[in-house]
């Protein structure tokens, strides 16, 4: 069984005075074989910010899959906004914008959703999904295939339709899952959300979303993060909440794959 920490919208610069070590202290205690991080790492893509991001990630002696989002690229500087977007991104945290994590059970590989052109909403070219169907397509069939974005695939109306992956991400959807990667993470909404998607040529993806895991901007969650407890056609999901000093297990999901269909238990 693989496990996998998945956290989100860290937003260095505004971060929740004393969490940093708290969350540490608890991923410390469930020793993840993979820590994930999906998108804004930043508040303001500062390079200050970004050194006091890569500071802390130094700190987690797991392997990670890191994945940038829309407030990793800057805001108010033009110049760079549309000409070096991800270029504090690239040198404090990665130059791969396509990270990836493959062992005897799990293949996680991360996509970039984050663009110039919009200011929150995330996009996914053709050229991506080849690259990541180059990474899982040749892969066994039996390996559990994650899927890293910021931006959600699929979220409920209500939590904010606007924000979804738009442009080709239907097209992505489906090709992705023609290679078995059935399982995507993403962050973005500041909200946790585990969800089913059934109409994808008769399959079906597994959508996990994490809620800020540091950040002060809360909004209808304290800080949380995701555990991910995978095994061979399961998964379960437990959801870690920020109460006084501790983050603490609030919930549980747990999911079978039978028939090319995720099913919940």
């Amino acid at each position: 069984m693989r496990r996998v920490a998945h956290l989100s919208d860290l937003h260095f610069g505004r971060i929740q005075p004393g969490v940093l070590d708290v969350l540490r202290r608890r991923l410390t205690t469930l020793e993840p074989h993979l820590v994930v991080v999906s998108g804004d790492l930043t508040q303001r893509a500062k390079p200050r910010e970004f050194r006091e991001a890569r500071a802390w990630l130094d700190t987690l002696p797991w392997p990670r899959v890191v994945v940038p989002g829309n407030h990793d690229v800057p805001l108010y500087h033009v110049l760079r906004r549309f000409f070096r977007p991800l270029g504090a991104y690239r040198r404090f945290i990665s130059p791969d914008l396509q990270p990836s994590y493959i062992d005897e059970e799990i293949a996680v590989v991360g996509v970039n959703t984050a663009r110039s052109l919009v200011f929150k909403g995330g996009r996914i070219n053709q050229a991506q999904v080849a690259a990541v169907r180059e990474t899982i397509c040749r892969l066994d069939p039996s390996l559990t295939k994650i899927v890293v974005t910021h931006h959600p695939f699929d979220v409920p109306a209500a939590r904010g339709a606007e924000r979804q992956i738009v442009g080709r991400g239907r097209m992505a959807l489906q090709r992705l899952a023609d290679c078995g990667a059935e399982v995507l993470l993403a962050g973005h909404l500041h909200a946790s959300h585990i969800g089913l998607r059934y109409d994808i040529a008769g399959l079906s993806a597994l959508v996990i979303q994490a809620g800020t895991a540091t950040s002060r901007r809360t909004r209808h969650e304290p800080n949380a993060f995701n555990l991910l407890r995978i095994a061979s056609r399961h998964i379960e999901v437990d959801q870690y909440v920020l109460q006084d000093e501790d983050f603490v297990r609030a919930g549980s999901e747990a999911f079978d794959h039978e028939g090319g269909q995720w099913v919940r238990r």
